[in-house]
């Protein structure tokens, strides 16, 4: 299997208070916001940290919000955590993003603990972090804080948030259905914080980018998506790790091509390519191969002639660092996973999937798609470890509940992506929702982010899917950083990133 973060599927290979009554509206599930009521829980604090060189003095805001199923009360409780200016030295809105990692069934731990919130884990050691406790809160002025306000959305089912007793997974578990609720969440959290004028965003990761074009999609209403016009519009969609068009069950020769630059860079990164190179100019490269060779050896397929394809196994395989036979034993075609396996398997090591940079030895598997995943196995600990003391001792969230990161039985493997719940079946280009809500409004702009060694959602698919279905690339930034499936892990990356965010934002 593998997750979209986290996890999913391309076979799922391998992730004091105020409440509001729900009000249904729509098709499947929305709310209306309602008056504030002591019923809902709300935990505030003030802070000072230092982004981008400011000095900014901030609250951070865990709060609860009620979403319901058509023809129900409020059938989930959603926690979200915001971070806030207090004070702003400009008399205008300052801009709101709204944040989610995927899974399905993620929390936004990840984006929250190692990117966007204002202490992040320490994690900049990319190829050995530290996998026991205890791990380490350090200052994070690469978030975005000095140009932004941060809403983090934790899913029902995960983080603090929970189904109620009167709701059903169906009502959240479900493409549709999900992207319904985070739209009453938005609305409800812009209506309660006077926020309804301000420049709205969404920042997504993995599956989350699946939500980001539904979302997106469905925000200016319409009586055939949430059944009210909602009217909301977006200034800016950033994608990171983006999973818009669900995967083919097994590799073909699509996923073959676009795959490739992500190898390519990855040998070039441990070291298994001839000569010098860079892993920016080693992905240049094999999209040269690709448009010259590539593409029209695999076209012919069996009738393509044997000196020929012996001809094109050496090539591909001084390209992405495996012998020629090995390239010719899997007929012209590499596969994340096989590569994950043979590219080190001289050293009797393994790739991750979701970052490449990581590894473990391979002697031993115990064929888990996220624990015994190098990257996942290895950086997952310190997320999670690092979150109860965060929120007890920063935020000062008291609940009687645990947190929930992934919820993987609840959640992923009952996802309904439009095929029946737990079915991965076809294929759907969830992009072209994102294109019609940029059809839509003239004035909504993206910015695609991709790893080097993201085996899970290379960058080549990235730019495959943009390309494909509609959306306006005049419109479209496509960003490259050196690190994996979540690209603010290692501090340059992060770096690179938190430039390009607040670029984007600013623009």
């Amino acid at each position: 299997m593998r997750f979209f973060k986290m996890p999913f599927a391309s076979t799922l290979l391998a992730l004091a208070g105020s409440c509001l009554t729900a009000e249904p509206v729509g098709a499947t599930v929305s709310t209306e916001a309602a008056a504030p009521s002591a019923a809902t829980r709300q935990f505030d604090a003030e802070h000072e940290g230092v982004f981008n060189g400011r000095k900014i003095t901030y609250r951070s805001r865990v709060e609860e919000f009620v979403v319901g199923a058509a023809g129900s009360p409020g059938t989930a409780s959603v926690f979200v955590t915001s971070y806030e200016r207090i004070s702003s030295s400009t008399g205008l809105p300052r801009p709101v993003i709204f944040v989610f990692n995927g899974g399905p069934g993620s929390s936004s731990l990840w984006l929250h603990m190692g990117f966007l919130g204002p202490r992040r884990v320490d994690m900049d050691d990319n190829a050995a972090p530290r996998t026991t406790a205890p791990f380490r809160l350090v200052d994070n002025p690469d978030s975005p804080l000095d140009v932004a306000d941060i809403v983090l959305i934790d899913p029902p089912g995960t983080g603090y948030s929970r189904i109620l007793p009167n709701g059903k997974p169906e009502d959240f578990y479900g493409v549709d259905a999900d992207a319904r609720a985070t739209v009453s969440v938005i609305r409800q959290w812009l209506q309660r914080h006077g926020r309804e004028n301000a420049p709205k965003y969404i920042l997504s990761e993995s599956y989350g980018t699946i939500r980001a074009a539904v979302v997106a999609k469905l925000l200016a209403g319409g009586p055939t998506s949430t059944g009210t016009m909602d009217g909301i519009t977006l200034n800016g969609v950033i994608l990171l790790g983006q999973a818009m068009e669900l995967p083919r069950l097994t590799p073909n020769d699509e996923s073959s091509v676009q795959i490739l630059p992500t190898l390519a860079a990855t040998a070039c990164y441990h070291h298994k390519i001839a000569g010098a190179c860079t892993p920016a100019g080693q992905a240049d490269k094999a999209r040269r191969f690709v448009h010259d060779v590539y593409l029209s050896a695999l076209f012919e397929g069996s009738t393509l002639p044997e000196m020929a394809r012996v001809d094109v196994a050496r090539q591909l395989g001084a390209l992405i660092g495996l012998a020629p036979e090995v390239v010719l034993a899997n007929d012209l075609r590499i596969s994340a996973g096989t590569f994950a396996n043979l590219l080190l398997g001289g050293d009797r090591r393994r790739l991750g999937m979701y970052d490449a940079r990581y590894t473990l030895p391979s002697s031993v598997n115990g064929g888990d798609p996220v624990a015994d995943d190098p990257a996942m196995g290895q950086y997952v600990p310190a997320f999670v470890g690092v979150w109860g003391d965060y929120a007890r001792d920063v935020l000062k969230v008291r609940l009687d509940r645990q947190y929930e990161p992934i919820a993987f039985g609840a959640a992923s493997f009952r996802w309904d992506f439009g095929f029946g719940p737990g079915v991965m079946v076809g294929s759907r280009n969830f992009a072209q929702d994102l294109a019609t809500a940029m059809t839509r409004n003239p004035n909504l702009r993206l910015m695609v982010g991709s790893g080097y060694y993201d085996l899970v959602t290379p960058l080549g698919l990235a730019e495959y899917t943009v390309s494909h279905s509609g959306i306006p690339l005049g419109r479209t930034q496509f960003k490259i950083y050196e690190s994996g499936h979540m690209p603010y892990l290692g501090a340059t990356s992060r770096r690179q990133l938190a430039a390009d965010v607040r670029r984007f934002l600013q623009d």
